[in-house]
């Protein structure tokens, strides 16, 4: 069986991946699409850093699109004892990164969209966040409504098996070949880092918020509630990123496998809702045939990628007349929980990043 507690607050979110790191005694795996360096990025690097100094073996997987201005920083984290930095589908241009894709398009094109933090092979995070300050609830920017979830028990050894089937596919190359060798001061200059970030109002606001929030003194005295049951991860094969892949292999057939078709009700719920030809004929049918089909998606106002609101919108008048339900977020939504918002600064916008069915 696995426990599985959903964590829609970027309190809880943000708090459940500091504390694994806090309390972890032997490993951390922890692989994402995107990192920034930003507040709440730094703050999770030192994370990391401090559960290496305390003997704990950390592996660090990044996807390599979303890592411009982190150089010096993977190098400093690479050169720990304890710490090991991997590229996924590395940039070979470190510098102008768009000519990357003029010269290799199709290889960069296909990118590591995973995103998990994983404890002692004990307990892991999984969801739709990627770490940095819209994900979190920090900042003064756009925040993003997610999801994650926090499970421990049989799923938690399959995340690990995921993680090393990336971790060692051929598309994951060490940090230190592609960033270089830190030097002996770059321990320093990036502990330096740490404190700054620490001591900056908006990083010492949010971090005053989190110790006041209700949902962090749950995770901390180990009160959280969960809902156990039995659990099946599904994962894209690695060979994808090189074109290796059985279609059969993909995770939409192995979603299609395991669910098996709508009898009664569908609700989706997708920030980059682009169903295509096939997608809006499927739930088209599926509505026509009796079956409640509830679509959650980013207004236009609301998206942070305004080309995919373009691939959706002309859909809508298929979809609506089919009998399709169709909703869309408003920018000026509150993202997270009610205690979220009581606790953190507020923002100015809020876009749905959240992807379930």
């Amino acid at each position: 069986m696995t426990g599985i507690h959903p964590m829609t607050g970027a309190v809880d979110a943000f708090a459940a991946r500091a504390l694994l790191a806090e309390h972890a005694e032997r490993s951390l795996d922890v692989q994402y699409y995107i990192w920034h360096g930003d507040t709440t990025g730094y703050l999770l690097f030192e994370a990391l850093w401090r559960a290496a100094e305390r003997g704990v073996r950390v592996r660090l997987l990044l996807d390599d699109n979303n890592t411009a201005g982190l150089d010096p920083t993977i190098a400093a984290l690479d050169a720990h004892r304890n710490i090991e930095v991997r590229l996924y589908n590395p940039l070979r241009h470190r510098g102008l990164r768009l000519v990357n894709y003029l010269t290799d398009f199709a290889r960069l094109n296909r990118r590591m969209h995973n995103k998990s933090f994983t404890a002692d092979d004990r307990v892991t995070v999984v969801g739709g966040r990627n770490v940095g300050d819209e994900y979190f609830g920090a900042g003064s920017g756009v925040g993003f409504m997610d999801l994650d979830v926090i499970a421990i028990g049989a799923a938690v050894p399959r995340v690990s098996a995921s993680f090393d089937r990336y971790w060692n596919s051929a598309s994951a190359y060490p940090a230190e070949r592609l960033v270089g060798t830190a030097d002996t001061a770059a321990a320093a200059a990036l502990q330096g880092r740490f404190a700054s970030t620490r001591a900056d109002p908006e990083a010492a606001a949010y971090l005053a918020a989190l110790r006041d929030a209700p949902s962090v003194r749950d995770l901390l005295s180990g009160q959280i509630s969960l809902e156990w049951s039995s659990a099946q991860l599904l994962v894209d094969d690695p060979a994808k990123t090189l074109a290796k892949e059985k279609k059969a292999d993909l995770l939409l057939s192995a979603m299609l496998r395991a669910t098996g078709a709508p009898q009664r009700s569908f609700d989706l719920v997708s920030p980059y809702f682009v169903p295509g030809d096939d997608g809006t004929k499927a739930l088209a049918s599926l509505a026509r045939a009796g079956v409640r089909v509830r679509v959650l998606t980013n207004s236009l106002a609301a998206t942070d990628v305004s080309a995919v609101h373009a691939g959706y919108a002309k859909r809508r008048h298929d979809l609506l007349r089919a009998g399709v339900q169709l909703f869309e977020l408003k920018p000026t939504a509150k993202a997270g929980k009610d205690e979220d918002a009581r606790h953190l600064p507020g923002k100015s916008a809020a876009s749905l990043h959240a992807k379930t069915f």
